[in-house]
């Protein structure tokens, strides 16, 4: 995490500069300690007002708050506060999508391959399931272990659908929508 401070119409002390520094540290344990985010912090002081600005951008992310108060160290305070509200309240909407994906039933068709090729070729049934998240090697043991010619799954890597299934001239392959 990269933080840069602006200083306007003030010459910041070096109390300030670690001060701020911490506080915005502390809001990378949401990220990670390797997260690529940058995060840039504006200190303005006009008269007697403090402004803090504060602007997270990376990894997909855009954040920004902005709060003044009549001390620079509470503004800093009040604007760290708003700015973890918004990043859990962006952690709780990932989380939540990730559950629904994972939640979601996938329709398989069946077709009748065997049938005249004059006919039409006609669903014969529909199976519906909750495809449950998997690691390619995991989903080739539950392959060989069920005895099915395919298994439809969710990469827990990419948290997309994806079908693997045996091939006629031996071993395996996988098909990876990409949407």
């Amino acid at each position: 995490m990269n933080i840069a401070f602006t200083f306007k119409n003030f010459e910041a002390s070096d109390h300030l500069k670690k001060y701020a520094r911490r506080r915005m540290e502390k809001m990378g344990r949401f990220f990670g300690k390797a997260s690529g985010l940058e995060v840039g912090v504006v200190l303005t002081v006009d008269k007697f007002r403090h402004r803090c600005e504060v602007t997270i951008a990376g990894e997909g992310l855009h954040l920004s708050a902005s709060e003044q108060s009549s001390d620079m160290y509470a503004a800093i305070d009040l604007v760290v506060d708003k700015v973890e509200a918004q990043i859990k309240k962006h952690v709780s909407r990932v989380k939540e999508q990730r559950r629904q994906a994972r939640n979601a039933n996938v329709d398989v068709f069946t077709y009748n391959l065997e049938a005249d090729p004059d006919e039409e070729p006609a669903v014969v049934g529909t199976e519906r399931f909750a495809p449950k998240p998997l690691h390619l090697d995991e989903a080739l043991m539950q392959l060989e272990s069920i005895g099915s010619d395919f298994l439809v799954f969710i990469n827990a890597e990419t948290d997309r659908v994806n079908v693997v299934y045996r091939r006629r001239i031996g071993g395996y392959a996988v098909i990876d929508p990409v949407l």
